[in-house]
């Protein structure tokens, strides 16, 4: 993969479909400067959290990624800890971009809603959605099974495509709009206690990591990079993409709050879609909007489909679940037990409706969440038991920065947990996948233990780190100033 690539993995994981339609909660609650103050720290927030990936990838530039730096850091049970919930993370976001298909081009093309089978939570499961979702998995499965120069070339032109649309119609917000329907730049719905201002920025902060779940997919593939790319560059590339999706959200909500009066688009099913569609009265411009987001959405599952199967490929390389996934492809050299395995899961979520889905990815943020304080922890304990390692690239700035990123991913995880959060978790279905993803975890380790004792731990460390535990470091003066 080369340095665009790697860009266009992360970024495009990270804008995806969302915005589409979370675009009027952001300014219920916040107003269209409550939304951009918001954003602006949670960016901060997540760039703390990317620079210790930025560290800690070109270190040990291997698949699995936090799989890897956590094993060093704190061994094999931790390690398997956060594989296993960040495995999750990443397939339910890849089943749910799989059903998320039949409701985009619904949008699009409103005949396509044919076949309705049942219905879960509410939500009527279409069978031209499963279908459409079906179709679509064996194509992206394809695409990982073969290489992953296919799947790469693929998503560098599907966010060339995403840049240039939403240039069009984010331009025409800056350029055509007004500052008169920005008033009133905030929400007055926020609860009193803190003044409704405050509150609102809050409500949307603690929603705002969840939009920049995607730059951890750069470490994920870190393993296949071109040969000529220094590894240092994999810090630029994971800052840069945070900073380019902190400016894409921003952009997008003066865009959208400049076209229209804002309060006039927050109840409508589609807000982005409505606002150019309600100023330029053009069919046209609305169309342009769901492209984008179609072709989003496929970023992001290209990028979610690729980083769950290497997150398998590690579990399965380490001993920690079956061998067999750990397993390259004897010709194309691709993790394909893996692939197949991401593709069935895959395959079988969209079955399970939008609504029910929904509740998966909520739950695999959480999953992910654990991941992200998994590896500010890692970056201090590294440092601390193995100070030797070399470094392409080192946090300035001692341990402040690895410290303000583990709060902020703790932060995360208690948001979610806490009751009345807007980001809490739903009682009881998203509390009950947690609790049953980790019973299956805990039975996939005990049921592992004889597996994983057939390595030792100094083979277990060749296995999931090859050589790159044992590099010297030969500056251990790295910093961004050096970059």
């Amino acid at each position: 993969m080369s340095q665009f690539e790697f860009f266009a993995l992360a970024f495009g994981s990270m804008i995806g479909v969302g915005w589409v339609t979370a675009l009027g909660g952001w300014f219920t609650q916040a107003g269209p400067l409550g939304a951009i103050i918001a954003f602006g720290i949670g960016g901060v927030m997540m760039l703390c959290i990317g620079l210790c990936y930025a560290e800690t990838t070109p270190m040990l530039p291997v698949a699995g990624g936090e799989v890897a730096y956590s094993y060093l850091a704190f061994g094999t049970f931790k390690s398997f800890v956060v594989g296993w919930f960040l495995a999750f993370g990443y397939i339910a976001i890849s089943g749910f971009e799989a059903i998320s298909i039949g409701k985009v081009l619904g949008y699009l093309f409103p005949d396509s809603n044919w076949w309705p089978l049942y219905e879960v939570a509410g939500d009527v499961v279409y069978g031209s959605h499963l279908l459409l979702g079906a179709v679509f998995t064996a194509l992206i499965t394809w695409l990982h099974y073969r290489g992953i120069e296919t799947a790469a070339r693929v998503q560098r032109w599907l966010v060339l495509g995403f840049v240039a649309i939403t240039f069009i119609f984010i331009g025409s917000g800056l350029f055509g709009g007004s500052w008169e329907n920005f008033s009133p730049a905030f929400s007055s719905s926020g609860t009193e206690g803190i003044g409704p201002i405050l509150s609102g920025i809050l409500l949307v902060l603690v929603t705002v990591p969840f939009w920049f779940v995607g730059f951890d997919t750069i470490p994920q593939g870190a393993e296949e990079a071109d040969s000529t790319m220094a590894p240092r560059r994999f810090a630029r590339l994971i800052v840069g993409s945070i900073i380019a999706a902190t400016l894409f959200y921003i952009v997008l909500i003066v865009s959208v709050g400049r076209i229209v009066p804002w309060e006039t688009i927050v109840n409508t099913d589609l807000p982005a879609a409505r606002a150019f569609e309600s100023a330029f009265s053009s069919r046209t411009m609305v169309n342009l909007v769901l492209v984008a987001a179609l072709l989003g959405l496929f970023t992001s599952w290209n990028g979610f489909f690729l980083a769950g199967s290497r997150v398998l490929f590690s579990l399965g390389r380490g001993r920690m679940i079956s061998a067999a996934f750990g397993e390259a492809h004897p010709r194309h050299g691709t993790p394909h037990r893996a692939v197949l395995l991401t593709g069935l899961l895959t395959l079988m979520s969209p079955f399970l409706g939008r609504q029910a889905l929904l509740s998966f990815v909520n739950a695999g943020s959480f999953c992910i969440g654990i991941a992200f304080l998994g590896v500010a922890l890692s970056v201090l304990r590294l440092r601390r038991t193995h100070p030797q390692l070399h470094r392409p690239y080192r946090i300035p700035g001692g341990a402040t920065v690895p410290l303000v990123a583990a709060a902020s991913a703790l932060l995360l995880l208690l948001v979610m947990v806490w009751p009345g959060s807007p980001a809490a978790l739903s009682w009881p279905r998203e509390v009950i996948i947690l609790s049953v993803l980790t019973l299956l975890g805990t039975g996939f380790w005990l049921g592992g233990t004889r597996s994983r004792g057939l390595v030792s731990e100094h083979q277990r460390t060749f296995l999931i780190l090859e050589h790159h535990a044992d590099r010297p470091s030969t500056d251990h003066s790295a910093s961004a100033g050096q970059q």
